[in-house]
């Protein structure tokens, strides 16, 4: 068997990671036990099982059973401490996958309630973030999403807010939850104010619905980067708008599949996209409940198409590219990745 370079040490940047999916599943445990919180069976059996839950989300009964397991380990970190040891070892994480860049999304609303309020929840985060970048050398930086499922003026307080912390670590605006519910055009405005601020436009878009949700990213909200983007596989004239117009989704490979949205990790349209130019990044999303983390995304397309090393390489590249990352940390991860195609397979 022919031998082959191990994927933990590819240079690459993580653009897909949501902050409570982020945690490692003996951390909610922990926490769970100690403010007394009430896991759902399910979730608790799958932690501690080592074994992803069984989720399908291409309904909206099974979106809501996902989104209640989320909730629920959302509902573990309730103090400051808790974040930083979340961000903490989160970059941990990645740093054992060989990613030199991470952009970690987050909802700060949802954690205001416990934290004092948006502002300080947010301020928390952020100095999270900042202290484990400076402690651990993984560069780090922060997308606030807004919530599809709330009014289109919540996005908009969101927007004012991440363009006030652009210079404490925020780099973009996002748009998550269930793109089967509101449209991206009523959150236009929420996405002029973040542009306009000098952040990245990155919602969610074609991954429970078609390549139609990729398109009103595009002409609604001016992304630049599509939060999964998958479906667009089944529109060629999409396919070439975003190889034209370099617009980079953070595809989620094992998410894919966790959530129903394909069947099986070969049936992932990565070869269409990577084809058709397509920049793309891949992304663990909510490891938490998908059992895998970011080095697993590339060993599906190696395993499951067939991707070589060179290619390999080329999507650690895409991934670099699409970042927000300063000039030198690119640079310097670009040349890591030709490193890294040097080196004798082991």
């Amino acid at each position: 068997m022919e031998r082959v370079r191990d994927l933990s040490e590819l240079p690459k940047a993580h653009l897909h990671l949501h902050f409570t999916g982020s945690m490692r599943p003996e951390t909610v445990l922990e926490l769970a036990d100690k403010y007394g919180v009430r896991l759902p069976e399910a979730l608790t059996e799958a932690l501690t099982s080592g074994e992803p839950p069984k989720l399908r989300a291409t309904d909206e009964r099974g979106w809501f059973r996902f989104q209640r397991l989320y909730d629920a380990a959302r509902s573990c970190l309730r103090q400051p401490e808790d974040i930083q040891r979340l961000v903490r070892e989160a970059a941990q994480e990645d740093l054992r996958d060989g990613s030199g860049w991470l952009e970690i999304q987050v909802d700060p609303t949802s954690y205001a309630p416990r934290l004092g309020g948006l502002i300080p929840a947010l301020e928390i985060i952020l100095d999270a973030v900042d202290t484990t970048s400076r402690e651990t050398g993984l560069g780090m930086r922060v997308l606030v999403a807004a919530n599809r499922m709330k009014h289109p003026l919540d996005a908009r307080t969101l927007a004012r807010l991440a363009v006030r912390y652009a210079d404490r670590g925020v780099v973009g605006f996002g748009l998550s939850n269930d793109e089967r519910r509101g449209m991206a055009r009523d959150f236009d405005r929420a996405f002029h104010i973040a542009r306009e601020g000098g952040l990245l436009s990155a919602p969610h878009g074609g991954e429970l619905t078609g390549p139609a949700s990729v398109r009103d990213c595009l002409d609604d909200l001016h992304a630049s980067r599509i939060g999964h983007g998958v479906r667009a596989a089944e529109d060629p004239r999409l396919l070439r708008r975003l190889a034209d117009r370099g617009v980079t989704c953070e595809v989620c490979p094992a998410s894919n599949v966790a959530l129903g949205v394909y069947e099986k990790p070969e049936d992932v349209p990565l070869r269409t996209l990577f084809e058709a130019g397509v920049p793309m990044a891949l992304g663990a999303d909510d490891p938490l409940l998908f059992g895998s983390r970011l080095a697993d995304q590339y060993e599906i397309a190696r395993r499951a198409h067939g991707f070589t090393d060179l290619e390999l390489a080329e999507l650690a590249r895409q991934s670099v590219r699409g970042s927000a990352a300063p000039t030198d940390v690119k640079e310097r991860l670009l040349a890591g990745i030709d490193t890294w195609l040097t080196h004798p397979t082991t």
